[in-house]
């Protein structure tokens, strides 16, 4: 019986970190269908990220317009931009994932604006993409159209998160990147004691033109 009571407590445990996890501790919150009712123009090809991570490699992904195209849209002008260059993955959890893309460091910045959350509980019905190992998602607080620069990717699956964060793509190269960076000491915040800087990403679109991106809260 205690042994039971233990594990419920552990479980408990679990899914507070989770909870707190996903920038500021953005739980699931009730749709607003914001990006439901926005209309976006998308890729045609799918987009090839290469992101350089100081001291541990380069790690591929390929991201779905298809499944989120403002979400895509956005991230590639980011990256193009250089937005990225330099920051660090300030937020590690390992089992679960690797946060990264605020200029602060700290889980609260972001690029001036934020982006409608485009996945099934804000009303978004076209992105069924699951967080499973190595799939990239948007992060965000309480609000589902909050999502700005802010990304994690997947070191395990998460089945819990589907349908209340835009996954947009998915590692095809360099996942032992990932575990590799995943298992880094961190403090009680979960940030690396030895920051994991991303030195630089570039999206190949394949020669297409980007479209501009939906901005909401600017």
């Amino acid at each position: 019986m205690r042994g039971k009571v233990m594990k419920q407590k552990k479980n408990l445990l679990v899914m507070m970190i989770v909870c707190m996890s996903i920038l500021l501790a953005g739980c699931a919150s009730p749709s607003s269908n914001g990006a439901a009712n926005v209309e976006v123009q998308a890729l045609q090809n799918h987009p090839i990220v290469t992101m350089n991570i100081k001291d541990y490699g380069t790690v591929t992904l390929e991201l779905y317009p298809e499944k989120a195209p403002n979400t895509v849209n956005n991230f590639v002008t980011l990256a193009n931009s250089g937005f990225y260059d330099g920051l660090i993955f300030h937020r590690i959890i390992e089992g679960f994932m690797i946060q990264g893309g605020d200029p602060e460091g700290v889980g609260t910045g972001g690029p001036g604006y934020s982006i409608p959350g485009e996945f099934v509980s804000n009303g978004y019905t076209e992105n069924d993409l699951k967080h499973t190992k190595g799939v990239i998602s948007m992060a965000r607080s309480q609000s589902p159209d909050s999502a700005g620069s802010q990304f994690f990717i997947m070191s395990a699956d998460s089945p819990h998160l589907d349908d209340q964060y835009a996954a947009f793509g998915e590692v095809t190269s360099g996942i032992e990147i990932i575990e590799a960076i995943e298992k880094v000491a961190t403090n009680s915040m979960d940030k690396p004691l030895e920051d994991v800087v991303i030195e630089s990403v570039t999206v190949d679109t394949n020669g297409e033109t980007v479209p501009e991106v939906v901005k909401m809260g600017q």
